[in-house]
């Protein structure tokens, strides 16, 4: 918990900026019958019947202290989707990076081993080399900040059915570029102090 903790301390470094990671699984829902469209001084109406579609990923990256995100609805979320998103990160988000800290949980896909299944030796090894890795610790997920924009997507963006998995990254596509237009930063406020005095249940005693 303070290895995340001290990495939120830090300023925000353009050479080595800190990136929160997380997955979401979504059930993809399709109408029955179609919705009856909203009309003045009438809310749209839809049958409660609904048809699952399958089910996707959301892969979740956001890098607090800069206010920016990126959000990508996958079919599966195996170690070789992880290892082409973390490429993507590495490549296309933050090219000129001396290193990128990463921030995620400790799900089993989420490792350096996940590149080394996904890309040849050389190339997992580039990435590997491109990464600083913080994981958050088990039951403490609430620490990873990634998971609070999850929420935030789903409550502003998903709250409704989407049957295909165009239709959920189009949306969430358009959520993560009304945001990122803000650039909102996030304004952690839990510190090593804070945790030393709140949940020092979860200390040894000496």
């Amino acid at each position: 918990m303070e290895d995340v903790l001290e990495v939120y301390s830090r300023p925000l470094d353009a050479d080595r900026p800190v990136v929160c990671m997380d997955e979401q699984p979504v059930q993809l829902l399709g109408d029955v019958r179609d919705p009856i469209p909203a009309k003045p001084g009438r809310t749209r109406k839809e049958d409660y019947e609904y048809e699952r579609k399958g089910t996707c990923s959301i892969f979740m990256f956001c890098q607090p202290l800069a206010g920016w995100r990126r959000a990508d609805a996958l079919p599966r979320r195996t170690r070789a989707d992880w290892a082409a998103q973390v490429k993507l990160l590495c490549d296309a988000d933050f090219p000129d990076a001396e290193k990128i800290v990463l921030v995620m949980d400790n799900l089993n896909t989420h490792g350096i081993a996940s590149l080394y299944q996904a890309f040849p030796p050389d190339e997992a090894f580039r990435l590997a080399q491109r990464l600083e890795i913080h994981h958050t610790p088990k039951h403490g997920s609430w620490l990873n900040i990634a998971e609070c924009e999850l929420s935030a997507l789903t409550r502003q963006c998903l709250s409704r059915r989407l049957g295909d998995i165009d239709t959920l990254n189009h949306e969430i596509h358009a959520w993560a570029d009304d945001v990122n237009a803000d650039q909102r930063p996030v304004n952690w406020h839990f510190t090593t102090g804070d945790a030393r005095t709140k949940l020092r249940h979860l200390y040894p005693t000496i």
